[in-house]
């Protein structure tokens, strides 16, 4: 009897792994929802100007997304899927040139199993500074 407990119990175990065991398979990343960009208000300022409002209409705006100034996120107020405003500082507009203005909708992080998206950027809007 203690025999048959004993290649039974081997027997479980063996079939337990029999079954096999591997780490769970990932879900790969897929892509986000891209922004666009369509217009800015106002486009363009005088070099020296003091801080002002930055209006970006567009497109697939999440409700996380971000404007960039040259690259650089700024504090950011969604207005709707098509419509955001960030303060741009007189720093930023102190002498004549041009900035790139694009939109970012981060990604989303995935489970356990992967998965989730990749942060995806608009096109770029060239703002001028007079």
């Amino acid at each position: 009897m203690k025999n048959l407990k004993t290649i039974i119990l081997a027997g479980l175990f063996l079939a337990g792994l029999g079954c096999g065991y591997s780490s769970h398979s990932t879900t790969p990343m897929v892509a986000g929802t891209t922004p666009t960009v369509s217009a800015l208000a106002p486009n363009s300022t005088a070099a020296g100007s003091a801080s002002f409002m930055l209006t970006v209409n567009g497109t697939n705006f999440n409700g996380n997304a971000t404007i960039n100034w040259n690259g650089t996120s700024m504090t950011t107020a969604r207005v709707s899927a098509n419509q955001m405003t960030a303060t741009i500082p007189a720093t930023d507009v102190a002498t004549a040139g041009t900035a790139s203005v694009t939109v970012t909708n981060p990604g989303t992080p995935g489970g356990i199993y992967g998965g989730g998206t990749s942060a995806e950027t608009s096109n770029s809007m060239t703002f001028t500074i007079n």
